[in-house]
């Protein structure tokens, strides 16, 4: 062990020396026994963690009746309020007032008839500011007989700007003419970009829907006490049910074969925003579409409530979709991706991601995060090679620019790879990790493409968007093949469960520095390298310190830039 500060903030100055310290940092923690793997330490010998069978795969919706799912407002006052990042000095604040129709025939709301306000200061009960902001409705409609059909209440969404990085603010929304303004409510701006300065925490989640389970995921994150929220698609599942809302289903297929198209109960989406109001009213929630926001109707029409609901930095990103953007969180630049509108290398959104890459300076947000619904890497028997299309369509535009970590959902399970691309082990390629254990309607996956009898066919898992590229491995242990015999190698750990994860980058040594290291000036030398993963199983919420999985990703920028720039310009 190196005593000398001396010493070590000369090693510091110097890429050799930075390396040493790692490693001294990593011996520390072995002896202290407190050591936490890094991917510098992979790849890792795949594990599997088998589905714990005391356990139930999964639990029924809560009804509409269930205290987190009731209106607690008159009509007139805001519920359902959310927030989300439109940029470093900006955020968006979204709410609902008035009341959703059901029935054969709807008469929508008109927005026009109140005002979208938020106040909003520094200090509580103090609000110098004012902004105004948008208000619409949408209507599900089906022309089938004995269907119902859906209209909003009035959903608003008001964006502020000017605001200071890393601030807390008060704010209070609604309509003021009517004295119908929402209780106080608080949050906080995240840093301004920067490779020193990070979000607390970024809580990440997917396919989280309304059960029993989700309950118990949304209270552990909440316990987890994130500064973001990263929600990887699949949110409502009001698909899982007839118009009347009667019993939603595990399979909608299954159950209601007869049904003339997916139906939707629409006031399952009032009921998920009351839910997750308590989080995302004072933590900025940034969604991405999955499958389950689909949901069809008349003409043809689809994605309808997700389109309506929520608020994404589309047009401050430069995109001109709400089904794929990015922002920056401090010293991190997130990419959201969608994967049902066009990904092809001649569409919109490739163009687009093409030129948001190339604009990222990693000087000043060193971590690249992405993330979409439906997972490229998934060894699960659900969704097997299911978007195969996209990744053969956008992987190598990702690897060209050195993305760190990638989340998806879809499969309900945990899965965690090696660094991987084009399906081989790569120390440059990005940690791709699959986070649809959000407990909902559809229950945990268990079964494994690699366990016997349990090879999907060629025919099976059909995307409900884009071709079907699926594939027979061309190398490695299984060349020819469709399906491994054992766990792939990329595939690093798997487990069964519902959950979420917490992202950290450090901005200091702070948790987790050896006594020995001066920190004033070792700072630096992690604070752009290393990042904390931890999933968190729902049956360890009330355990201390307890955890499914923990690694430190790690960023190799001197490794891999030399490889990506060769990459880049050989590509154009």
């Amino acid at each position: 062990m190196i005593k000398n500060k001396k010493k070590l903030n000369f090693m510091a100055d110097s890429k050799f020396g930075r390396l040493l310290i790692m490693l001294l940092f990593l011996t520390e923690m072995v002896v202290t026994g407190k050591h936490i793997p890094t991917t510098l330490e992979g790849p890792f010998e795949p594990v599997t963690r088998r589905f714990d069978s005391s356990l139930r795969r999964g639990s029924d919706d809560l009804p509409m009746d269930h205290p987190r799912l009731t209106k607690k407002v008159a009509s007139i006052f805001p519920e359902q309020i959310a927030l989300a990042i439109s940029s470093p000095t900006a955020i968006w604040v979204s709410w609902i007032t008035g009341d959703a129709q059901i029935g054969p025939k709807v008469t929508p709301l008109d927005p026009s008839t109140v005002t979208s306000e938020v106040w909003y200061g520094k200090e509580s009960g103090k609000y110098p500011f004012v902004t105004k902001g948008t208000a619409t409705v949408y209507s599900q409609l089906y022309p089938f007989e004995g269907l119902l059909n859906y209209t909003s209440g009035i959903i608003h969404h008001v964006r502020l700007d000017g605001l200071k990085p890393g601030t807390r603010y008060y704010y209070k929304c609604g309509d003021s003419s009517f004295s119908a303004m929402s209780e106080e409510h608080v949050f906080e701006t995240l840093p301004s970009p920067s490779p020193n300065m990070y979000p607390r925490r970024i809580a990440v989640v997917g396919d989280i829907g309304l059960t029993g389970n989700s309950t118990t995921t949304i209270d552990h994150l909440i316990k987890n006490d994130p500064s973001m929220i990263l929600m990887v698609g699949d949110l409502s599942y009001a698909n899982q049910y007839r118009t009347t809302g009667t019993k939603g289903a595990s399979c909608f297929s299954c159950a209601f074969p007869d049904a003339p198209i997916r139906e939707t109960y629409q006031p399952r989406w009032d009921g998920w925003g009351r839910f997750m109001e308590p989080v995302t009213s004072r933590v900025p929630m940034m969604v991405i579409e999955g499958n389950h926001e689909i949901e069809p109707q008349a003409a043809e029409i689809t994605f309808k409530s997700y389109l309506a609901r929520f608020a994404v930095p589309s047009q401050e990103s430069g995109s001109n979709s709400n089904f794929y953007y990015s922002f920056n969180a401090g010293g991190v630049h997130f990419i959201m991706l969608g994967a049902y509108i066009d990904y092809n290398r001649t569409g919109a959104q490739y163009a687009w991601l093409k030129e948001d890459l190339h604009q990222v300076d990693r000087c000043l947000t060193p971590w690249l995060v992405a993330a979409w619904h439906p997972p490229w890497y998934n060894s699960y028997s659900s969704h097997y090679q299911e978007f195969e299309c996209m990744r053969q369509a956008m992987e190598e535009l990702l690897y060209q620019y050195s993305v760190d970590i990638v989340f998806s959902g879809h499969v309900h399970a945990y899965e965690r790879m090696n660094r991987v691309y084009n399906y081989t082990l790569d120390p440059c390629g990005p940690v791709y990790i699959t986070v649809g254990d959000g407990g909902n309607i559809e229950k945990v996956d268990i079964e494994h493409a690699d366990d016997p009898g349990k090879c999907p066919s060629v025919g099976d898992n059909v995307p409900e968007f884009g071709g079907v590229c699926h594939l027979n491995f061309s190398s490695g242990p299984a060349k020819g093949k469709f399906c491994w015999d054992r766990q792939p190698e990329w595939s690093a750990f798997r487990e069964s469960s519902f959950g979420h994860g917490i992202l950290e980058v450090h901005e200091s040594f702070t948790s987790y520095t050896p006594s020995w290291v001066d920190t004033s000036a070792a700072t630096q030398v992690v604070n752009s390298t290393y990042a904390l993963w931890t999933w968190h199983r729902n049956q360890d919420t009330y355990k201390d310190n307890s955890h499914g999985d923990q690694i430190y990703i790690v960023r190799q920028a001197e490794l891999c830039s030399t490889t990506v720039k060769l990459i880049a310009s050989s590509n154009g």
